[in-house]
């Protein structure tokens, strides 16, 4: 596993102990795993992300508390919340993070994952690069928006 896996993980893992929120502080969790703040920054912007199903509040000094909250709401209520969050672009690597998020809340099946990864991947997506990530986002939310 990557650096950034392993701290998204453990971040994730104070969830299942503090359900609604969980306050951590930058400094702290970059000694734990020997490294700069600045990678505990890049794991917090790119994973835990509106879209994502997370709101981050940041307060400067002592450490830098950073407060992350989990949405908490049903299915549909969760997916329209992503839906609405998603800008009008989407990477690959964006739409990965959100289908291992769908899985890990069982939201959708494997089999789920396996054909919303193939129908965003840039394989099908011959499409020239100012364009794909904005198709990319247009496939993406039609198809979740018809998982039932």
């Amino acid at each position: 596993m990557r650096m950034s896996d392993l701290i998204e993980e453990f971040i994730k893992d104070l969830f299942d102990e503090e359900n609604e929120a969980i306050e951590i502080r930058r400094n702290e969790l970059a000694e734990q795993f020997n490294c700069v703040p600045s990678q505990i920054n890049y794991v917090i912007s790119t994973r835990f992300k509106p879209s994502q199903g997370y709101y981050v509040e940041s307060r400067r000094g002592g450490g830098g508390h950073i407060t992350i909250r989990k949405v908490s709401n049903s299915k549909e209520e969760y997916i329209m919340h992503i839906i609405e969050n998603i800008e009008n672009n989407l990477t690959s690597n964006e739409v990965d993070i959100l289908i291992s998020d769908f899985l890990s809340y069982n939201l959708i099946t494997s089999k789920e994952a396996k054909l919303l990864k193939v129908a965003t991947s840039d394989n099908v997506l011959k499409l020239p690069k100012e364009i794909k990530d904005q198709v990319r986002a247009r496939i993406f939310k039609n198809m979740i928006l018809n998982l039932e």
